[in-house]
């Protein structure tokens, strides 16, 4: 019998030991157990690396999933969210990681040196919401934004329709409609009175 029909997921008893030893070792909080194979954790800016590389080597997370963030402009911060997969137990583990979005504070220590597809990721988060990575390979060639010198565009407070309409010019015949109208009238009219 092969390997893939012989494994096993992870309980939630595993779970919330592999939680207990980041909490001892690193402080990490806020389990949160959104599916039987996937839960979520969050760790201090200062302690990521070391947690990323615990879970990597001691508990079986060998593979970076991806890495993306999420702009809470808000509370002035982004969160990075680092998703790791462990193989053998079948099992995804977020790790997020709060940073400052302003600032010096905007950079994280990179890991394209534990996972070299990470190079990738923090070229896209640097472009995409001016995240800076020191030390990471390419960070400041162009990505996806060719020749781009505006605010990055994945930012909450980048405005689309203003950039669109001082970068692009209005073709003739065109005109603006309004979507949600526009599906009241012509795609769903009988339903147009419960919207």
């Amino acid at each position: 019998m092969s390997d893939q029909h012989t494994q096993t997921q992870i309980s939630s008893a595993e779970v919330h030991e592999v939680f207990a030893d980041l909490h001892t070792r690193y402080g990490v909080r806020g389990l949160e157990e959104k599916r039987a194979d996937q839960a979520f954790v969050r760790t201090d800016r200062d302690e990521a690396v070391a947690v990323l590389t615990h879970l990597r080597d001691r508990h079986g997370y060998t593979h970076l999933a991806f890495l993306t963030a999420v702009d809470q402009i808000e509370e002035g911060r982004f969160e990075l969210l680092y998703m790791l997969h462990n193989y053998e137990l079948r099992h995804d583990l977020g790790v997020i990681v709060e940073i400052p979005r302003e600032g010096d504070g905007c950079s994280m220590d990179t890991i394209h040196r534990m996972w070299p597809a990470a190079a990738t990721y923090q070229r896209e988060l640097r472009e995409m919401f001016g995240i800076d990575f020191p030390g990471s390979p390419r960070l400041h060639e162009d990505f996806a934004l060719e020749g781009w010198h505006d605010l990055p565009p994945m930012r909450k407070e980048f405005d689309t329709r203003e950039y669109s309409e001082r970068t692009y010019y209005a073709r003739p015949g065109r005109t603006k409609t309004d979507t949600r109208q526009h599906m009241k009238d012509t795609i769903y009219p009988s339903e147009a009175e419960t919207w």
